[in-house]
């Protein structure tokens, strides 16, 4: 069995992590007042209407394209949390986490380049075909 890319991984454990917390994040405050009026929450991370929508969203996006384009979403997701970080919207150390831990995945050179050597399969040799038996008039 073949690990999965550090690009499919983070989709898929980011994007249920994201969907998880926009949707435990409707049960403290599901308020549309403001973007910037948070309340706090679950080891200090701020929530509010629009931030939950927006995990919820990011997040099945995410699980959504784990398969079909993840180095596409780790690479988007990644610049997002990083422009959300510097902008401030949202828990900053998520923001950070999730934008260092995005790029990094969809700047992994080649597929599979995190798994050990055993793993990795050898090129098949091919055999020479045999050549036909001449049939005789």
């Amino acid at each position: 069995m073949e690990a999965p890319s550090p690009a499919r991984l983070y989709a898929s454990v980011a994007g249920a992590a994201l969907l998880l917390l926009g949707v435990i994040g409707f049960f403290y405050t599901a308020t549309f007042a403001g973007l910037g009026d948070y309340e706090t929450a679950l080891a200090g991370l701020q929530v509010n209407g629009w931030l939950n929508l927006f995990y919820v969203a990011v997040g099945a996006i995410g699980l959504l394209v784990a398969g079909v384009s993840s180095r596409a979403y780790s690479l988007l997701a990644g610049l997002l949390f990083a422009v959300l970080a510097i902008v401030g919207w949202g828990t900053g150390w998520l923001n950070v986490a999730l934008a260092v831990l995005g790029l990094a995945a969809a700047a992994d050179a080649k597929r599979g380049s995190f798994r050990s050597p055993s793993v990795r399969k050898e090129p098949r040799k091919s055999e020479p075909r045999a050549k036909p038996a001449r049939q005789r008039p």
